[in-house]
Formats: C-alpha cells, structure tokens, sequence
C-alpha cells in the first residue's frame, strides 16, 4: 500500500488542504476598505458599484502580491480588438499616436454623437495592446462605449518628430488629447481611466485642472502615489531583479528606435546604462523636461501632493501588497479631505494583478471595478455630480 493509499498520507493532505483553506478564508479573502469622506458617494458606490464592498477572493495558489504582478500578463487573455489609428499633432511640433475603438455596432447606444467615451491610459511603457487596455475595452464595448487609448509619444510605433517623450508629471499631451477627444464629440458623456503611470498622469491632471475638465469622472488603477517611496521599494535588491531592471530596459527599448533625434540633446550611451529606473529619470526624463534635479521631477510627478485639488469623482484602486506603490505611501488621510476623491484598497492584488478564480484568466476584480464604475457614472452620474 502506497504513502497515500495507507491513509496516513490521506490524512495529512487533507489537514493541510484544510489549514490552508482556513488560513485563506481569515487571512488572504477580505473586503477591501473604502475609504471616502464623502458619504453620498459612499452610497452611490454601494448601490452602483457593489465591487468595492464585497470580499475579494484572489487566486487562491498565487494570491501574493509579486506573483501576481509577474503572471498576469501571462494568464490573462487578450480580446480581439480592433482599433481605428490617429495622429494628432501637438503644438510643438511634436505628434501622438490614438487608437480608437468606436464600437459603431452599440445597440446600446446607436447614435455616434452621444455615445459614452473612456479616454484610457496605458502604464510606463504601456500601448493599446496591453492585456488589461484589451480587457477594459471589452468590458466597454459590452455597455455600448467607445473608447479611445492614449499612447505616450514614440511609444506605439509612429517616429518620434521631436526630441521628447513623456513623464508623469507634464500633461501637456494629455490635455490636447483630452481637447481632441472632446471636440469631435462634445454631447458626448466622457470619463477617463489611468492604470500605473497612466493613472498618475491623470491624477496630476486632474489636480491641475480642478473642475475645468471635460471629463465627467476618472476611475485610477495601481498608481505609484509617491514617486521616492515607488523607487525606493523598486530598489531593494528582490524587486530590483524582478522588476526594475526590466523596467529600465524597456525604457531603454522604447527610446532605442529613436535615438538618432534624441542624440541631439542626451548622451545616449550614458542613458543606455542606466540599470534602474531611478538612473534612467536622472540622465534622460528629468533632463528632458528641465527639472533641476531628479528630486525635483519625483516631488513634481508624485500625485499625492496634488490630490487635493481634484474636482471631479474620481475611484482609486491600489492593493496594500503593491511593490510599486507601497502601502505606507498611499495617501488616506488626504484622500479623506477631498469629496470628490475615493480609495479602495485591498489586502492582495500586487501591480495590475487583483486575479480572482481558479483560472483567472477572463476578468479580475480590477475588470469588474472598472465595469461598474464606468457603467455606474454613464447611467447614474446624476447622483453623485451635485455633490
């Protein structure tokens, strides 16, 4: 009679399947915490976007916060989507790269010229073709939505005209792509939504631009609140080999293709290198945009210092486990002093994980956040708009 066969060993998995059952279900499966100070809009995201009160039950064998940052992007599926091209030009000359998803099939919302629009923002090196854009796309496109992605300058394939990029903390380009997106369908209700880096260059916006914005609302997934705090945690030596070297070489990768007009201004071969995030921001972005020092870019493009100021509703969803945004940086009691502002906050998820079930591999809690968030301000903004 074999180990499992006797018994014994029957005993001792079933014990252990049975302790980790317990220990998931009192200590990895928790309601996030909402956090608002405003309680109409506790309310209407009671009623409209039950999500963020419900428990919240990751992958039971990879709920930790690194794994799940490192597997979503291989388990997840990538919808089929296809997206209509366009290139704006800036005022300096520069251009950025839209695609578009108009969704001219919505039963839901026929007519072109009133149909809902979502602005979405990608992450630090992020495109359109990012699984989690192509999921929020599809969970769009099953309300009737169209959205529209904005790519970073010379990140999504087109020649970069000028020698600049982007960072977090200069808005310029999402401003004019904001201005676009309104002119050619200003009777159109409009929201945006920022994951990562997106979602902090949509909360410095939005600081800037208090109430004077075209949009309705935003909805902010994973951002790094404290820039000092993200590259901190970013360089203790484990999340320095799982994700900041990567990183670093991805920013590389995406400014490599046009070197040629950036030789103009950077010593290139002092850029290529930079072996963390925080070396690349110190030879190329902060010089880019003229800070003085890299310590002023950070204090500039941090969101916590402007949160303050944002006017319009806004949902931020961050997991405490988060390696890019650690969990002491993120900033409650501000949150708490804002109406317009509300935090969700859960124990797992990592960076753009919050994987749910078994096999997550169609739609995470960050999908269904940002399904009903989105549905709840389009059919239901009344409710909290006069707050």
């Amino acid at each position: 009679v074999g180990f499992f066969g006797s018994g014994v060993g029957l005993s001792l998995v079933l014990g252990f399947g049975v302790a980790y059952a317990c220990y998931y279900l009192n200590s990895i499966a928790k309601k996030p915490q909402l956090v608002a100070s405003n309680d109409r809009f506790c309310r209407f995201l009671e009623e409209y976007c039950p999500v963020v009160t419900e428990t919240y039950y990751p992958t039971i064998w990879c709920w930790e916060g690194r794994v799940q940052t490192l597997l979503r992007p291989f388990i997840t599926s990538r919808p089929q989507v296809q997206y209509r091209n366009e290139l704006i030009k800036t005022a300096d000359g520069g251009q950025i790269s839209l695609d578009w998803f108009d969704n001219n099939d919505s039963s839901y919302y026929p007519d072109a010229s009133t149909r809902p629009t979502v602005l979405l923002l990608p992450g630090l090196t992020g495109t359109s073709k990012e699984s989690y854009i192509l999921h929020m796309i599809y969970q769009s496109e099953t309300l009737g939505y169209r959205c529209v992605v904005f790519n970073n300058r010379g990140i999504a394939g087109e020649e970069l005209l000028t020698p600049r990029t982007y960072c977090a903390a200069n808005t310029e380009d999402l401003e004019a792509v904001i201005h676009h997106v309104h002119s050619l369908h200003p009777s159109a209700p409009f929201m945006a939504a920022g994951v990562s880096m997106g979602g902090m260059l949509l909360l410095n916006y939005l600081g800037k631009t208090g109430r004077d914005t075209p949009l309705m609302a935003a909805a902010i997934f994973s951002a790094g609140w404290n820039v000092f705090e993200s590259v901190e945690s970013l360089e203790k030596p484990l999340n320095w080999l799982l994700f900041n070297y990567y990183l670093t070489t991805c920013l590389q990768s995406s400014i490599s293709r046009h070197r040629q007009m950036l030789e103009k201004l950077f010593d290139m071969d002092l850029v290529m290198k930079a072996r963390t995030v925080r070396e690349f921001d110190k030879q190329f972005t902060s010089v880019m945009f003229g800070y003085r020092s890299i310590d002023d870019y950070y204090e500039d493009a941090s969101p916590c210092r402007k949160l303050k100021s944002v006017g319009i509703p806004v949902l931020c969803l961050n997991s405490v486990d988060d390696v890019f945004s650690p969990a002491h940086a993120i900033p409650v009691e501000t949150a708490k002093q804002n109406a317009n502002v509300a935090l969700v906050l859960t124990s797992c998820g990592g960076h753009i994980g919050f994987l749910e079930g078994i096999w997550p591999r169609k739609c995470t809690y960050m999908d269904r956040v940002f399904k009903q968030f989105v549905q709840a301000v389009f059919e239901h903004g009344n409710k909290i708009f006069s707050m």
